[in-house]
């Protein structure tokens, strides 16, 4: 299942040009010296949206915060299994989410 996942995770993020995909046993992307998607341990995605966007995510797909490795992971939703058909709306809150930590003040 995680291998899958990880194909399927990779698979969005080939679609957006602006980062890749980074890291062997911790998957993950980032931009602006910030972490913004995960894919963890237990095969499940985190997205890194602003406190208005998390909200709206929550309330919108019934979504979670996001644990990796028993942490959660502030700022971050987890997507539920449910979006995992609608690739394209991922690819969208992944560039989103890259936007988002472009925003911030670089680390």
């Amino acid at each position: 299942m995680w291998e899958d996942q990880l194909k399927f995770y990779d698979s969005i993020v080939e679609q957006c040009p602006d980062f890749e995909r980074k890291g062997k046993k911790m998957i993950y992307t980032s931009a602006n010296g910030y972490m913004f998607t995960l894919l963890n341990k237990d095969a499940e995605i985190g997205i890194r949206l602003s406190k208005d966007a998390q909200k709206e995510f929550k309330e919108k797909y019934n979504a979670t915060e996001y644990r990796s490795y028993g942490a959660v992971m502030r700022d971050y939703v987890k997507v539920p299994e449910a979006l995992y058909s609608n690739k394209q709306l991922l690819v969208d809150y992944f560039n989103e989410s890259y936007a988002y930590v472009m925003t911030l003040k670089p680390k």
